[in-house]
């Protein structure tokens, strides 16, 4: 059996989120920054990342242990295939906790490698569908759909998640709706910077997800407000009325963070993008650190003013491809020098 290479792309949100855990419509654009995985025939079920590699004898190896193995142990855990013999290699160029999905995008590259490998094709809905509840289910992470539909998907999606509100047994969840607007915006002027602080998206999304389940008004209006905000965001992108756009991202970010779902890195980054003109500015994930998006009409003045008022990384979305199979040409590494040459 041939090695099989695959990559999935990283996301942010540009307005909607986190709606998408509650039934409501997210725009996201996936970003430059890849997962990368190799699975190779082998005598024995290896973990290699990180030059360290990890043995699997049994089940009791794929508990959580809360290092890096713990992402290809919770696709091997879900798939429980206990004839599997290979030799699974990962790493991402996506920065770690960072709020644009790089856990998320190894679990996509890990499980389409591996039902690859055994070779199950299956569409890119199921594929996102399986990614989601495996995260959920497996990895322990309380999350929504958005980034697993954009680690499989790629590009730049109007997605709207009406009816998964509820968590559901897997057979039984209904797919999203993925609306591809890249070929009516060929201009993004947006700028992502990252505070330099990690962060669990668990952690921020887990209080709210409890608010909302226990009926609380508060939230359960936000929400309802916010993928309104969507709704007219899409009319705004595909206008390219930018002022407009970055209103109603303003008015996310202010709904998000009343909620107490920021933090004071995210509010020191948004704030020096308004300050220096940006026309909107709000979290491109979960708060508590990670990773802010704003709209600027000149998005490489922007992006210098960032990186001076001390973002840690400072990049641009980019409308890639979603999970696939790889090519020696698409296996490069791109580093924050390399993607700021990028168009």
């Amino acid at each position: 059996m041939d090695t099989i290479r695959c990559s999935a792309p990283g996301r942010c949100g540009i307005i909607g989120n986190p709606t998408d855990m509650y039934g409501g419509a997210v725009i996201s654009c996936s970003i430059p920054f890849r997962a990368h995985v190799s699975i190779a025939p082998n005598s024995e079920l290896v973990l290699e990342t990180g030059g360290r590699s990890f043995l699997v004898h049994d089940d009791d190896d794929l508990r959580l242990r809360g290092d890096y193995f713990d992402v290809a142990r919770a696709v091997l855990d879900y798939l429980h295939d206990d004839a599997l013999c290979c030799r699974i290699s990962y790493s991402s160029e996506i920065p770690i906790s960072s709020g644009v999905s790089s856990s998320t995008a190894l679990t996509v590259a890990i499980l389409y490698g591996l039902l690859c490998y055994k070779k199950s094709d299956y569409s890119p809905y199921r594929v996102a569908e399986l990614a989601r509840y495996t995260e959920l289910n497996h990895f322990r992470i309380i999350c929504g759909y958005q980034d697993a539909y954009m680690c499989t998907f790629g590009g730049l999606n109007y997605m709207d998640f009406r009816g998964k509100q509820f968590y559901r047994p897997a057979a039984e969840e209904l797919y999203a709706t993925i609306e591809p607007l890249e070929r009516y915006v060929p201009y993004l002027p947006l700028v992502l910077a990252h505070t330099g602080v990690e962060h669990s998206s668990d952690a921020v999304h887990k209080p709210l997800r409890e608010r909302w389940l226990e009926g609380d008004r508060q939230v359960r209006d936000a929400y309802e407000a916010i993928t309104h905000l969507a709704q007219e965001g899409k009319k705004a992108l595909l206008n390219a009325e930018w002022e407009r756009l970055g209103y109603l991202m303003n008015q996310n970010h202010a709904i998000q963070r009343d909620l107490g779902g920021s933090g004071e890195a995210n509010e020191r980054l948004i704030a020096a993008a308004l300050d220096r003109g940006a026309l909107g500015a709000k979290l491109a994930g979960a708060g508590g650190g990670g990773t802010i998006i704003a709209l600027h009409e000149d998005p490489d003045y922007l992006a210098e003013a960032l990186k001076a008022a001390g973002a840690d990384l400072v990049f641009r979305p980019n409308p890639e491809r979603g999970v696939g199979l790889d090519t020696p040409a698409d296996v490069q590494i791109v580093t924050p020098e390399t993607q700021e040459s990028r168009p």
